[in-house]
């Protein structure tokens, strides 16, 4: 049996600060002290630059930091003389939600949820559930946070992977209406009808993670800073020098390659596809994003879905939801939320699709259709 965890995930972020690019990549870890990278074309790093200020009060001063959490490799980074507290301040806060929000963690607050089939839930927890229920009334059950015994049964929680019978879905099933999950806003509680029921944030934590961060920078007066949480990219404001950042949308094709560049500020690119996360068995392969409706990895037409959104944490629970869809329920959703986010949609026939809100800022060598609101 074949298996694959591409921990690189679903983007790139390309960096122009200065005069040079600096490609973000997740490939390499480094948990130690925040390191200045280097932003300028002689190569003399930040940290440098600052010493011979006299202080690291320059808006080009840059602090940056990878992580390995949430069972992938993350960076963040920030601009300005807050930068080094901005950047320990987004990690501890990583760590933070990391430990609180796993499925599989025995000391995690869902963990334990899950064991005693509901129980009190902190202001986090409460928030993302009520957040979870949203999205689920929404797209009418497509993002379903109680698809957890299925996601296990597939063996994509252990990685002890596994194809599992019609019938032991169809007995599964019955256990994932994420209705029967009661969630009381007053005491901030939550109530399993049955004791198999289980729920997993792992459709909605980066997003909310990447949310987090950016409070925390503006919090600590950053005005320019970027983070790739496994491929869920947020920036905040524009680069240092008043450009707009630079997001290369991967392929799911081929992990070294992009299908385009999307140049934004203040937003969140959040990719889904099920090149992610899969295993092959008898030639078949199987992909992490299950449809809630059938208990199978989802078979929609599309291989590829980009949200592009201010709210990182909408926009990390539509990419799941939109790629479940397929091509013509993602774009009647967008066209009833057009307001509230931009889409990239790229299919298993090599068509791309992006919405009208963005398709100025986004550029490909593949031919390009404008998804127009025209309701």
């Amino acid at each position: 049996m074949k298996e694959k965890n591409n921990l690189r995930k679903t983007l790139s972020v390309f960096i122009c600060v200065a005069c040079c690019s600096l490609f973000v990549s997740c490939g390499n870890s480094n948990t130690g002290n925040a390191d200045k990278t280097k932003d300028n074309e002689s190569g003399i790093s930040a940290s440098e630059i600052d010493k011979k200020n006299g202080g690291n009060n320059d808006d080009d001063y840059a602090a940056s930091r990878d992580i390995f959490a949430m069972d992938t490799y993350m960076t963040v980074k920030a601009y300005g003389s807050n930068a080094d507290e901005a950047v320990e301040e987004a990690i501890k806060e990583i760590e933070r939600l990391d430990g609180m929000l796993s499925a599989t963690d025995k000391d995690s607050e869902i963990y334990k949820l899950n064991m005693n089939q509901g129980g009190s839930l902190s202001e986090d927890v409460s928030y993302l559930i009520e957040r979870s229920k949203e999205i689920y009334e929404s797209t009418e059950g497509t993002f379903n946070i109680a698809i957890y015994p299925i996601v296990e049964k597939w063996g994509f929680a252990s990685g002890d992977y596994n194809v599992p019978t019609q019938d032991e879905l169809n007995e599964l099933l019955k256990d994932t209406d994420f209705s029967k999950v009661n969630y009381d806003k007053n005491n901030q509680s939550l109530l399993y009808e049955t004791e198999t029921m289980k729920i997993d944030l792992g459709g909605i934590a980066k997003g909310y993670t990447s949310a987090r961060i950016m409070d925390i920078f503006k919090d600590l007066g950053v005005t320019s800073g970027i983070v790739n949480l496994g491929g869920n990219v947020q920036v905040l404001g524009t680069k240092t020098d008043g450009s707009d950042w630079k997001v290369a949308i991967q392929d799911p094709l081929d992990e070294d390659s992009y299908i385009g560049v999307l140049k934004t500020h203040d937003k969140a690119v959040i990719t889904s596809g099920g090149y992610e996360r899969y295993f092959e068995k008898d030639g078949v392969r199987y992909h992490h994003i299950i449809d809630p409706k059938t208990g199978y990895p989802a078979d929609s037409g599309l291989i590829s879905v980009t949200i592009v959104c201010s709210d990182g944490t909408m926009a990390d629970c539509l990419s799941t939801s939109l790629f479940i869809m397929g091509k013509d329920e993602a774009i009647a959703y967008w066209k009833k939320h057009s307001s509230e986010f931009d889409t990239i949609l790229y299919t298993e026939n090599n068509e791309l699709l992006v919405t009208e809100g963005i398709a100025d800022q986004f550029t490909s060598e593949l031919n390009i259709t404008i998804i127009n609101d025209d309701k």
